[in-house]
């Protein structure tokens, strides 16, 4: 297969025409696209379609995919129609992208529950309906599951190269590390390049998006429909997202930054963008709100302390989005109970007990501190308190309707059960 034509994006940034590339490029969405040009002036002219495929390997999505959904809310903003791909095919062969090993497979029940609940995420950020911008959802496991082996690799198979696809990250970092690729792995590739074709025969989808991991993949997919369909299709990658100290944005301590409720509170996901450094403010504000961007300039020029305003600004719009208004405004005035007048609001993280507990069990309890060890270490260096106080030593007590700390940023409530 050749390879498409790239713009990677370099400075002064390319303008754009359309709407659409525009609201990615100013707020800073844009890496890599196989067509710039020809891009820009397809969404100039009329209504595109695009898609992001998302794997079902969780009840819930999680921050790093954020982005990509995001990039969907603008698509159809701007007037464009949005497909969201559910991986109930691709989740059980496994995208060997950025992973050192295997992932689990799982059943068609567990799957099927993992799709259902994903869905309720995106009814928060995009509409969804038969109008000619409305969005669709749709499994790519109609026709991967229908596909017959011998017939595909005619088909398919003979337009991958196989020194090619070596190349691609996804396959060569894995080797490089010596760690197993199974041939089941090793076939994701051409499935996701399949679903492209796929979505552009059905729905005449000519964009696909995702993660710049996702780049080889994508562009295997544009060069599929070049050579079955005679026709042109577009890949658009967005930049690997990290914060100002160079991690990557999303990790925490405590694990994965869930998008669904049922995986992490909502006090916890508004305090997770309350916590960002001062630096990356105005970059998420841009990305993960739909704030206008004056407005976004103001608040990201402020200095000292009142770049804490811009802070809870940014946990406000970020939890509104994702978790409804109603769910970030709580969670804003538990903040103001619990910091700002020394209170204990009813949205923080809570531990239920029949009876007074070590503080090192609270913290366990709490999710504060992953062992033992941890939470021994946190109580040592006096980072942990116990309704404001520190608690002095490992046996210290908590009962029900105390408030335990965890440094200066993390609270939450011992309670009875």
């Amino acid at each position: 297969m050749t390879s498409a034509r790239t713009h990677r994006k370099a400075f002064p940034a390319m303008t754009y025409s359309s709407d659409f590339l525009r609201r990615l490029e100013t707020r800073g969405f844009i890496h890599q696209i196989t067509d710039a040009a020809a891009l820009d002036g397809a969404a100039g002219k009329g209504v595109i379609t695009a898609y992001v495929g998302f794997d079902c390997t969780a009840p819930s999505l999680h921050i790093g995919n954020l982005v990509s959904i995001m990039m969907l809310r603008h698509l159809q903003a701007s007037g464009h129609k949005p497909i969201v791909l559910m991986g109930g095919g691709t989740t059980k062969v496994g995208d060997p992208s950025g992973k050192d090993e295997a992932r689990q497979l799982l059943d068609d029940a567990q799957i099927n529950a993992n799709m259902a609940s994903i869905r309720r995420i995106f009814e928060r950020f995009l509409r969804f309906g038969d109008g000619p911008s409305d969005a669709i959802m749709v499994n790519n496991d109609e026709w991967l599951s229908q596909l017959m082996y011998i017939p595909f690799l005619r088909d398919v198979g003979r337009h991958f190269s196989i020194n090619r696809m070596l190349t691609f990250d996804s396959v060569k970092l894995r080797l490089e590390r010596e760690q197993p690729l199974s041939f089941l792995e090793f076939n994701y590739m051409i499935f996701q390049a399949y679903d492209y074709l796929e979505l552009n025969r059905r729905f005449g989808c000519t964009l696909q998006m995702g993660g710049s991991d996702q780049w080889g993949n994508i562009v295997n997919g544009t060069d599929l429909i070049r050579r079955t369909e005679a026709k042109e299709a577009f890949g658009l990658t967005t930049p690997l997202i990290t914060r100002s100290d160079g991690a990557k944005m999303g990790k925490t301590a405590k694990g994965a930054v869930w998008l669904h409720e049922d995986q992490l509170p909502h006090f916890d996901y508004w305090q997770f963008w309350r916590n960002t450094h001062d630096a990356d403010v105005g970059k998420f504000l841009r990305l993960f709100t739909d704030l206008p961007l004056d407005e976004i300039a103001r608040l990201e020029a402020l200095e000292g302390a009142e770049i804490n305003t811009a802070k809870e600004v940014l946990a406000t719009e970020a939890t509104a989005l994702c978790r409804g208004r109603a769910a970030a405004e709580a969670a804003a005035e538990t903040a103001r109970a619990t910091f700002a007048a020394g209170g204990a609001g009813e949205e923080l993280p809570q531990f239920a007990v029949s009876a007074p507990v070590t503080i090192i069990d609270a913290l366990i309890g709490l999710g504060f501190a992953a062992s033992k060890n941890e939470a021994r270490k946190l109580v040592a260096q006096g980072g942990a308190r116990i309704d404001g106080a520190p608690a002095g030593s490992d046996a210290a007590l908590v009962a029900p309707g105390q408030k335990v700390s965890a440094g200066k940023k993390r609270h939450g409530l011992v309670v009875a059960g």
